[in-house]
């Protein structure tokens, strides 16, 4: 772990399109079945264009990001603002920058600054996680 300095980028993650089959297969996952996620006449009668993706399907992209670099194990916060909204056929990147590395309980931790983002470049979450070295 010795090659993780401040400016090391975590291997981005791009991800396919979301797709109505994407939004249905999280919402069995994770037990939010909120029609907004997966009723295209409820999204647009709440004054959508169509469903969105949920928040935390994002939140678990950045996830895997991260322990697809580290080992869970090593994960020691995790946590992100929701920034905008994840649309149905978006195409989400997730990317990351170590920015800071510090001493903690006698650990070596690495402070990455973490982002979910559009094609166009809008950030959909934005946050943080720290990581054992």
């Amino acid at each position: 772990m010795s090659d993780i300095k401040v400016g090391t980028l975590i291997p981005s993650l791009e991800l396919p399109p979301i797709s109505r089959f994407t939004l249905a297969l999280f919402a069995g996952a994770s037990g939010d079945h909120n029609p907004i996620h997966i009723d295209s006449d409820f999204a647009k009668k709440a004054g959508m264009p169509d469903v969105f993706a949920h928040g935390m399907l994002s939140m678990a992209y950045l996830g895997r990001m991260i322990t697809d670099w580290q080992p869970r194990s090593k994960l020691r916060k995790f946590q992100n603002k929701f920034s905008a909204i994840t649309q149905l056929h978006d195409v989400i990147t997730c990317s990351g920058e170590v920015v800071e590395i510090f001493e903690k309980d006698g650990e070596r931790i690495a402070r990455c600054q973490i982002q979910a983002a559009k094609a166009n470049g809008d950030k959909t979450l934005v946050g943080e996680a720290l990581v054992a070295l």
